[in-house]
């Protein structure tokens, strides 16, 4: 309706002028070449980040495989339709029993083979309690009972393969025949009744080799025997047990004897009751012998070789057919008995599954041993001592072996990969190449996975131009049968066949189609049909169909490593091998694929509650060799390496790679993470974790080694390309280097044991038994007080008022001692008598005069005077002061941090009232209430910090300056001495730094000017310490003597005496030395004074105080005195 409303003005444009046209075009072609930018684009991001895209897989990473077996749904009704119904029931009888066969040899091989073999696996010696190889077999009754089934449906089919081609092959001259069978050869039927004989003789292989199925069942027994005399007990039904029994005594009779194939091949072949006559048919026997020696000539010839394929499996099969041709004919062809004996020669021993070993020698004497009479003894032995003579020789050239079939692999996959591939990709295969051994196998394997989408494509043209092929033989066949015009049932039959075989032919190659193609050829080649050499081509053809058709399902039961299980002992062998040869790393991909392959089978274990019991423990056992053997020498060898690379300076053993050899190990962290069940194992991962764990816990233990790890860190980075952690560890470990806590309960040893540094204002360790020293600095405070809070800064200044408080116990003692009193008297009588003529400086020979003096008085045993231990108890109260003073830079620190959110410190806002406006809950009221306590605390803190200094000056000063302490009156004048002591000893500590036994080494101890400055203002002593004009004294004193040097040198320049020389050189120097640290001393007295303001007396500072209390008396307006106490806050 809206449209119809519209203003008429709208339709202006209804005339097509062709501008809109134009206008589409361009955006069209604009659009067109936006989409081409984007998917150049696209194409770029997605080459750059997979480097693997396009026609190559990854075995370990695709979630879909390309399966190549042809498939189709059509029976074999269908398939095999002619004109001719006898012919038509006689492939579809003998089609039917081949499937059959292969789907219980299938059967036989996933299921049976491997629930036998894995029986008693997963559990170890040491986990098994009592009872446990019963409860086992009580599992595992079951699976022998469906394997009894299995046994007597084999029984059967073999039964009736036998009849069948009884039923064709009639002796009876009048009886009629079914076909004509004159030169027709099922082969392949007896070729698929070997392979059913192989099933029966490997079970009863696998069971005969069984100790531990064996050793269990006889438990199970005695077990059954005990639930006899007390089923009660037990909770079993007595009735119930007697046929139990049976049935296992039928289960032992049947399959734990060794019997399956000797009860097969002892079956009533001859009917009873009229039906098919099997031992007296002269013509079957005939057949059935002609039929084994043509497969075994087939064999033959590839047997032992080179190109050797599956016949070793058909020997197996031959040898079965053998016995029971023997068995149902009672007839040797010795001749051909002999021939099967001498492939001992060539092959003693054969393996027919797992670690089954096989020995047919063993087996045709066993089984035939009417023949066996007939051979000669010597060539018996003959054999037996062949196969040992073989061990030997294989053992010997092992080696060699394994080279050459490493050449041949490498260069087949070359080959392979250069013609499968379009464009060459070498550094892809590069790594494939360094593989050994059985691994060989499993790289063929992944050759062929990698490259599915090629083999996929080849494969269906190489069966099509095969399928070709044969049906061109065929039809030319076809047209000479046609042409004969002469008629008969054997013509037809003929002709039947060759269209039967045509018509499969055309059709995917299935394994039911090839079957029948191959039972329409036996037919369809009597009569001459093919010419020699028209025949022998379409069987190559036709084996070669058979081959490519189910390649991939070749290469994967060839490429089973699935035996490596039984063979675990070589795993930490092969893995040590691997960890010297680092350079071959890459093959551990192979490995593990290879030990992947075990798992299908293990997965039909029935003798545990579940399969994954198995699974668990092989996983666990893998992973423990892999560690032991591999994962942990590598850890521990990259750690040793890089502890050594970061020591080398301390020289601790020989590594020069040309004497010791060098192992280049950084092979193993190119590896991609290795697929192993249902995790990756990322070497590189691992390593780089356990680093990054010894390192951040060695370094929690030893915090001042944080540098050497770190200098590891980045030699693993560089070296080994790891990528490491940082140790974050929290402020209160890796930056403290002690805690408030620690020095505040320790303060005692703590200002014995550190230097205080006026300027820098840090702590540095004196001694310590590592190679770092450790320091103490504001960061460090901060930090502390931040984890314990700022309560613990009042607690700190406590304990050192308590701390001063005992030192200056020993500062009045000493000062009370007569021998010093007295000197010091002594020495103000004298500065008072000379200080009109010195200029009023105190003079300096006479504070050394003092200092040898105290000397005199006794030395302790580390050789001290009296002096030094009291420059040493007044260092340690100028430490405790420093210590004080980085508590409130601490404090300070700590809280601008803190308050640094705090958007304007003028303004703050109050939380509370803003919470009581909106009528918000009670909880969150006192929630503000908290946070404006907080942040008034920070501001305060922030802004001022606490008078420290001024607290424990004040609680002092009285007590030093009453009438009784009258002895501490005299410390002016003592501090020249010291400063004497202080100066020597600070040069002795300076000296000792270049030495290289640093006991005693030290560059600062501005603790000790600290301590003078503080003493000095309790007893208000800086203007009496100033008229002694002690710096300028000892100033003057040292230029004078430097100038009378220099004068001196000047003097003896001319006369040219070096020793004299020298040592006006030295004495110049030492002169330097000591005024350039008198000078420093000087320095830091000012600078420490200055804290204590050292401007003022005390009667000025008191007449401040009394003007500052009557200013806030007057202001509020209170007339009463207030009085100050001098006490610290915190008592």
């Amino acid at each position: 309706m809206a449209v119809e409303t519209l203003s008429p003005d709208w339709e202006f444009d209804r005339v097509d002028d062709g501008s809109q046209k134009i206008h589409a075009e361009v955006q069209l072609k604009n659009y067109g070449k936006f989409l081409e930018e984007y998917t150049s684009q696209l194409r770029r991001i997605e080459d750059a980040l997979d480097d693997s895209i396009g026609d190559v897989w990854d075995f370990n990473l695709d979630p879909i495989a390309l399966k190549l077996l042809p498939y189709e749904q059509s029976s074999l009704l269908e398939l095999i339709k002619t004109e001719n119904k006898v012919l038509n029931k006689v492939i579809t009888v003998y089609a039917a029993l081949c499937c059959e066969i292969k789907k219980l040899k299938y059967e036989a091989e996933t299921k049976f083979y491997n629930g036998l073999l894995f029986y008693g696996e997963g559990a170890t010696d040491s986990s098994m309690v009592e009872g446990d190889c019963q409860i086992q077999m009580g599992r595992f009754i079951s699976f022998l009972q469906e394997l009894s089934c299995f046994v007597t449906r084999c029984y059967e089919v073999v039964m009736n393969v036998v009849h069948q081609l009884a039923a064709l092959y009639i002796s009876n001259k009048i009886a009629p025949k079914i076909i004509e069978t004159t030169g027709v050869h099922f082969q392949t039927m007896y070729e698929h009744l070997g392979e059913l004989l192989t099933v029966l003789l490997t079970l009863d292989e696998i069971i005969d080799n069984h100790v531990t199925l064996k050793d269990h069942w006889t438990m199970y027994k005695r077990l059954l025997k005990s639930v006899h005399h007390n089923p009660s007990k037990f909770g079993i039904q007595e009735e119930k047990l007697k046929p139990f029994e049976k049935f296992l005594l039928k289960l032992e009779g049947q399959l734990l004897d060794g019997m399956i194939f000797q009860a097969c091949i002892e079956q009533q072949f001859d009917s009873l009751n009229g039906g098919v006559s099997v031992s007296k048919n002269s013509t079957f026997a005939e057949e059935f012998a002609h039929s084994i020696r043509s497969i075994f000539a087939n064999v033959e010839a590839k047997l032992g070789e080179p190109s050797e394929i599956d016949q070793r499996d058909k020997y197996v099969g031959i040898c079965g057919l053998f016995v029971l041709h023997f068995q149902i004919f009672r007839t040797v062809d010795k001749k051909f008995y002999k021939s099967l004996l001498d492939i001992c020669k060539k092959v003693p021993a054969i393996t027919l599954t797992a670690n089954i070993i096989w020995f047919p020698d063993n087996f045709l004497i066993q089984k035939i041993p009417a023949a066996a009479k007939l051979i000669d003894r010597k060539s018996l032995q003959a054999i037996k001592m062949h196969r040992d003579t073989f061990l030997q020789q294989k053992a010997q050239s092992l080696t060699k072996d394994v080279q050459s079939y490493y050449v041949f692999v490498s260069s087949w996959m070359m080959k392979m990969e250069s013609i499968l591939s379009k464009e060459q990709r070498m550094d892809k295969f590069a790594e494939d190449l360094t593989n050994r051994c059985n691994i060989f196998i499993q790289a063929i394997e992944h050759m062929f996975y990698r490259r599915s989408m090629v083999v996929a494509d080849s494969v269906s043209h190489i069966t099509q131009h095969l399928q070709h092929q044969a049906l061109n033989s065929i039809s030319v066949a076809k047209k000479r049968v046609i042409s004969d015009k002469k008629y008969s049932e054997q013509r037809l039959d003929v002709l039947s066949a060759l269209v039967l075989a045509e018509n499969t032919l055309n059709g995917p190659s299935t394994k039911q189609r090839r079957l029948i193609v191959s039972l329409a050829l036996s037919v369809g080649t009597q009569m001459k049909t093919f010419k020699d050499e028209e025949l022998f081509p379409l069987q190559v053809v036709m084996k070669k169909l058979d081959l490519i058709s189910e390649l991939r399902e070749r290469v994967q039961t060839q490429c089973d490593c699935c035996f490596l299980y039984w063979h675990r002992a070589v795993f930490p062998i092969y893995l040590d091998d691997v960890y010297e040869n680092a350079i071959d790393a890459a093959r551990l991909h192979y490995m593990f694929s290879a030990l992947r392959d075990c798992v299908p089978a293990m997965m039909h274990a029935r003798h545990l509650e579940s399969y994954e019991i198995l699974l668990d423990c092989y996983d666990k056992e893998i992973m423990e060799i892999l560690n032991e053997h591999l994962l942990d020498k590598l850890c521990k060898e990259i750690e040793k390496d890089l502890r050594l690379s970061v020591h080398t300076h301390l020289k601790l053993d020989d590594r020069n790679p040309f004497k010791v050899g060098m192992k280049d190990l950084a092979h193993f962290f190119s590896l991609n993470p290795i697929r192993f069940f249902d995790r990756f194992i990322d070497i590189r991962a691992y390593v780089t974790h356990y680093l990054d764990k010894t390192f951040y816990n060695l370094t929690t233990v030893a915090l001042h080694d944080w540098a050497t790890y770190s200098e590891m860190r980045n030699l693993a980075t560089q070296r080994y390309g790891l990528v490491m952690t940082e140790a974050h560890l929290p402020s209160q470990t890796l930056e403290q280097g002690l805690d408030v806590l620690e020095i505040m309960r320790n303060i005692h040893i703590f200002v014995s044991r550190y230097l205080y540094n006026l300027n820098n204002q840090i702590f540095i360790e004196r001694t310590s038994n590592n190679k770092h020293l450790n320091t103490i600095n504001i960061r460090h405070i901060a930090n502390s007080i931040r984890t314990h809070g700022t309560g613990i800064m009042n607690t700190t200044v406590n304990f050192t008022y308590q701390f001063l408080k005992k030192k200056f116990y020993i500062f009045s003692q000493f000062m009370y001692d007569e021998h010093i009193k007295s000197r010091l008297i002594k020495d103000i009588r004298f500065f008072r008598e000379i200080k009109d003529q010195n200029d009023h400086k105190y003079p300096f020979e006479r504070a050394e005069k003092f200092n040898r003096g105290i000397r005199k008085l006794g030395i302790t045993p580390e050789g001290q005077s009296y002096l030094d231990q009291f420059r040493q108890l007044i260092s340690q109260i100028g430490n405790a002061m420093g210590y004080v003073r980085m508590i409130r830079s601490g404090g300070l620190h700590c809280s601008s941090n803190a308050i640094r959110f705090v958007p304007d410190l003028e303004d703050i806002v109050n939380f509370e009232e803003l919470v009581k406006e909106e009528g918000l809950a009670e909880e969150t009221l006192k929630a503000a209430r908290h946070l404006d306590s907080v942040l008034s605390d920070h501001t305060r803190n922030s802004a001022e910090g606490t008078e420290y200094f001024k607290m424990l000056v004040d609680v002092f000063a009285p007590e030093f300056r009453r009438p009784k302490n009258i002895h501490l009156r005299n410390f002016y004048i003592i501090v020249p001495p010291l400063t004497l002591n202080f100066v020597e000893h600070s040069i002795s500590c300076k000296e000792k730094l270049n030495k290289k036994n640093k006991i005693g080494a030290a560059f600062t101890d501005d603790g000790f000017a600290m301590g003078v400055a503080y003493i000095l203002k309790l007893l208000d002593q800086y203007q009496e310490f100033d008229s002694l004009h002690w710096f300028q004294s000892v100033r003057e004193k040292y230029l004078k003597e430097i100038r009378a040097v220099a004068k001196q040198q000047n003097g003896q320049s001319a006369s040219q005496d070096e020793k004299l020389l020298q040592t006006m050189n030295l004495t110049q120097k030492r002169l330097d030395v000591y005024l350039q640290e008198f000078e420093l001393l000087y320095f830091s007295l000012s600078s420490a004074r200055i804290f204590f303001r050292a401007d003022k007396t005390a009667a000025e500072e008191n007449q401040e105080k009394k003007e500052k209390e009557e200013e806030t008396k007057t202001s509020n307006g209170d007339p009463s005195d207030s009085t100050v106490s001098a006490e610290p806050v915190v008592k």
